[in-house]
């Protein structure tokens, strides 16, 4: 996806949720199976286990997102840490929930309600902030799924930026715009 010149918050907010949510997958497909479910141990989370809390923290900010707290009621954060879906495709399906309920959502948005008040956990926030609040909580996660993916493929990885010893060619292929920083 290439970088699109923008002065709309919202337009480059979704640009970049999707380019997270686009690198979270590219990490995602260089694991085996059984990778997506180890944990080093008992204090850490598996890759299986961010993308179960990243989608449930989607389904409850973005849920009813101007009209309720995005701290659902019936959203049990602690659960998110404990038993991964059984499979890749249960994981994926979860995945692709999560961010479909916050496409959508940010979808029907216009500029004209980044002003208006939202909550999460009581606290008044403005739509920006809650944009760039989740907007930081999921770019985290990512990186640590692209981390722990990495280090699941020792050294056989395929990178998700720019090679090391490649920036001159990336930079490049950037201004030929052959591809995009994006």
């Amino acid at each position: 996806m290439a970088l699109e010149f923008s002065t709309s918050h919202l337009s480059d907010s979704l640009s970049l949720f999707r380019y997270y949510k686009k690198l979270g997958e590219r990490a995602l497909a260089q694991v085996a199976d059984d990778q997506l479910f180890y944990a080093q141990d008992e204090e850490c989370n598996s890759l299986a286990i961010i993308v179960k809390h990243l989608a449930g923290n989607m389904r409850s900010r973005w849920t009813d997102f101007l009209t309720s707290d995005g701290e659902k009621s019936t959203r049990n954060r602690d659960t998110e840490f404990e038993g991964p879906p059984e499979n890749r495709e249960e994981l994926m399906r979860l995945w692709e929930d999560g961010w479909a309920c916050l496409l959508k959502t940010l979808e029907a948005l216009s500029d004209a309600d980044l002003n208006k008040r939202i909550f999460i956990r009581g606290e008044a926030h403005s739509v920006m902030q809650a944009i760039n609040r989740q907007l930081c909580h999921y770019s985290y996660h990512v990186g640590q799924m692209v981390f722990l993916a990495k280090q699941r493929r020792k050294g056989d990885w395929t990178s998700l930026s720019v090679p090391r010893h490649k920036s001159a060619d990336f930079n490049r292929r950037v201004l030929n715009k052959e591809l995009s920083q994006r």
